[in-house]
């Protein structure tokens, strides 16, 4: 087989410049086997493994198969034990017809790696066909004046066998007259001649009958029978003579019916009837269907079509016989041209279910092509597609393989779909496609990657246990098991920090868990790794880093350092009494285990022994004095402070600050005084004050009270029921000063009394007295009063 150039830039073609010979390790030819035909099927051939030289192990291994023209059973091979067997019973005559020798030729295909061994099975032939001629009676005109050894030919007998099997002899019935001699053709068939032995008389006799049988050569031989009819007729002494005695003519295989073959032509120097002359063919088996004769012009036609590939030539013997019965014969050679009509002929003995990536030169497909056709018509040129990474290389003879040129990547393409074209030389060319797809298996070459590198989960605190609070995700390239992933968590960095009591994975979709309530106070925020393994071998996998913040919680009420609460004897604040406005008398200092707005504290006084006197800063919990404070004020003060955070809900805590108030910081303390001392309406303290300052200056008090008294109510116009008077000057001693020269404001006076009856003798404000005095600057102080007033949101 011989291939042409390339003409085509986007093919890869392989060509063959002459027939590929198969060279065996060993330097030996093909094996060669014969058996009988008709042999039953499931019968022993051979031990190929063994003749081959191969452990009978290995066989299946290595994929080994038989591999026959057209992918026909005609052979089977068994694996486990090396046999070759057929698969079904062989006709040589159905596989060869008249081809002798009748070779079946094979190969045996070891897949991995690819190596061929080529074989040959013989049929030899048995005598399963009898001789059978065409015509059941023939007709021999012989006039009575033919002489003695004469020679008339008769019609040939057909055997489909061949050798010693096929037509040997030719026999008639006994005659005194005539005998047969059988003489050898060109192709070596035998064919009978009769010859006369004695004159004929057609007065005495004018027809014989004989009978004319045919013997094989086989053990035991078969035989066929025809009757033979002789006509006795009058004197004919010229036979008919062809001009040529052979004649040759090429025929294409594509002519058409009734086309003409070739002409031959003979003449008779008789006259009238004995120089008529008629053609007939003495044709066998292979002639009776293509050609005719017409018995007239002696032209051949074709009444059927040839066909190259099964018989290439015809040896045809033409009769002329003219109307005395004489005859003359001629034989024609007719050769038959070989077209190029046969596409060539793809048969696939291997294609590969898939093809693993990352493989180099791996082999997909081993396939064989032929063509029945001759010459240029029979030389074939392979080629696949340019754009797909494939090679074809040729094996042995007309083998070729589809090879990988490169490592495949089934992320990139997983399919591939390969036109294999296969185009004689002929003209026109002829073009056979097979069509192959080519399926990329999975290899685990590609790690899982997970969607994002690092991820970040908020989880508020106090969650319940089993809580899904976020998911990690990752996807692999590859395919089927090599990208069903697993999902775990790996060590923490922080040998300390109990990961697996804190959270889990789902192995199977990446989601996690909380397995237990988290304290953001115990711990704000952790990180671990999770890792995505694959099911390939070996598995691959890929980490992320994932960060968890704990989300705060409002779970804590706020706590007060400052005062202590826990002391067996409250904490007292001394606050002179000269202290001015916003005078800092102490500090709630409190603090919340909580973060961000959940530990914004703001300060508020619930309650105080006397309102409006002090102020709590609501941000920093500083107590202050709201006002100016006067002997009026009582000594002991108790405040109750909240402390609210700014959670939702918000939590609060409450403390209680004793404030006393003193002249001066060299006065000794007072002893603390319990709640319920408090809470009494009336402080005993001044009751024994006014009495004790009663006792030593009750005249000089009686006297100025009395002069006082009547001013008063000169001034004012007004007389009070109980009997009350206002001293135009300061008062005298310890008794308080509520003038305008004490530490209320210059511009205020008040009018205050003792009420008699109640057992306390208190001191009671009652309303400011405003004097007609002169304006004095007061902008200073109004100033300050109303910093101090926008400080702590009084109005």
């Amino acid at each position: 087989m011989e291939t042409a150039p390339a003409k085509t830039p986007q093919k890869r073609q392989v060509v063959f410049l002459v027939i590929l010979s198969f060279l065996w390790e060993a330097g030996s030819e093909a094996i060669r086997y014969s058996m009988p035909e008709e042999t039953e099927s499931g019968s022993f051939v051979a031990n190929l493994a063994k003749d081959l030289g191969l452990r009978v192990g290995e066989l299946a291994t290595r994929g080994a198969r038989i591999h026959y023209k057209g992918n026909k059973q005609l052979l089977q091979f068994d694996l486990k034990t090396g046999n070759l067997l057929l698969h079904e019973k062989l006709d040589r005559e159905v596989l060869c017809g008249a081809t002798e020798p009748c070779v079946l030729q094979f190969q045996l295909l070891l897949e991995k790696p690819v190596q061929f061994f080529q074989a040959d099975l013989q049929l030899t032939d048995i005598n399963d066909h009898s001789p059978e001629f065409l015509e059941r009676e023939m007709l021999l005109k012989i006039p009575e004046s033919v002489q003695p050894g004469t020679v008339f030919p008769l019609k040939i007998a057909q055997d489909l066998d061949i050798g010693n099997n096929t037509v040997q002899n030719y026999t008639i019935s006994p005659s005194s007259h005539f005998h047969v001699v059988a003489h050898s053709r060109g192709d070596g068939r035998k064919y009978p001649e009769l010859v006369l032995d004695k004159v004929l008389d057609r007065e005495e006799q004018p027809e014989l009958s004989l009978t004319l049988t045919a013997l094989d050569g086989g053990t035991p031989p078969r035989s066929g029978t025809a009757a033979l009819r002789i006509e006795v007729v009058d004197i004919n002494d010229n036979a008919p003579e062809f001009l040529q005695s052979l004649y040759e003519a090429q025929v294409p295989e594509n002519s058409t019916l009734n086309s003409l073959v070739v002409t031959v032509s003979a003449r008779d120097l008789d006259a009238g009837t004995y120089g008529n002359v008629v053609y007939t063919l003495f044709q066998g088996d292979e002639v009776t269907q293509p050609f005719e004769i017409d018995e007239i012009t002696g032209e051949i036609r074709l009444k059927r079509s040839l066909d190259f590939e099964a018989i290439q030539s015809y040896n045809v013997e033409i009769a002329a016989t003219d109307g005395g019965g004489l005859s003359g014969k001629c034989s024609v050679a007719i050769q038959v041209v070989d077209v190029n009509d046969n596409a060539p002929e793809l048969t696939m003995s291997k294609v590969a279910s898939s093809t693993p990536e990352n493989s180099p030169e791996t082999v997909v497909a081993v396939f064989s092509v032929s063509d029945p056709d001759s010459g240029d018509n029979g030389r074939m040129v392979c080629s696949i597609q340019d754009d797909i990474p494939f090679l074809l290389k040729p094996t042995f003879k007309n083998f070729y393989t589809l090879v990988t040129e490169s490592p495949l990547d089934r992320e990139m393409r997983s399919e591939y779909n390969v036109t294999i074209t296969v185009t004689d030389m002929g003209t026109p060319r002829l073009t056979t496609q097979h069509h192959i797809t080519v399926l990329v298996s999975d290899v685990n070459d590609n790690a899982p990657a997970f969607t994002q590198t690092s991820y970040t989960l908020f989880v508020p605190e106090n969650n319940s246990p089993a809580l899904h609070i976020g998911s990690v995700s990752a996807t692999d390239a590859d395919a089927g098991a090599n990208a069903q992933l697993t999902y775990s968590l790996l060590p923490p960095p922080d040998p300390g920090l109990p990961l697996a009591s804190l959270v889990s994975v789902n192995a199977d979709n990446g989601h996690l868990f909380a397995l237990r309530a988290l304290d953001y106070e115990a711990l704000q925020a952790f990180e671990f790794r999770v890792r995505a393994t694959d099911r390939g071998a070996p598995a691959l996998s890929g980490q992320a880093l994932v960060r968890v913040r704990v989300l705060d919680a409002n779970d804590n009420a706020p706590f007060v350092l400052y005062p202590p609460q826990n002391g067996s004897a409250p904490c007292t604040e001394l606050v002179p009494r000269a202290a001015e406005p916003g005078y800092l008398v102490g500090k709630v200092v409190a603090v919340d285990g909580d973060s961000g707005q959940n530990a914004w504290l703001s300060y508020q006084l619930l309650r105080a022994t006397e309102p409006g006197l002090f102020g709590v800063w609501a941000h920093n919990g500083e107590v202050r004095t709201a006002r100016p404070l006067s002997e009026r004020d009582a000594p002991r003060h108790r405040l109750l402070v909240l402390v609210k955070d700014n959670g939702e809900p918000p939590l609060s805590a409450s403390v209680t600050l004793h404030v006393l108030l003193v002249d001066g910081f060299s006065q000794p303390y007072l002893p603390a005084r319990d709640a319920a001392a408090d809470a009494a309406p009336a402080d005993p303290l001044t009751v024994y004050l006014v009495v004790a300052l009663a006792a030593v200056s009750s005249l000089f008090l009686f006297s100025l009270l009395a002069l006082v008294a009547v001013r008063l109510c000169r001034r004012s116009g007004a007389a009070w029921a109980g009997g009350c008077a206002a001293p135009g000057g300061r008062f005298p001693g310890p008794l308080v000063d509520v003038s305008g020269a004490g530490t209320l404001s210059q511009s205020y006076r008040y009018e205050v009394c003792l009420t008699g009856g109640t057992g306390t003798d208190e001191f009671k404000f009652l309303k400011p007295i405003i004097p007609n005095l002169p304006p004095q600057d007061t902008s200073k102080e109004t100033e300050e009063n109303a910093t101090f007033r926008n400080n702590f949101g009084f109005n």
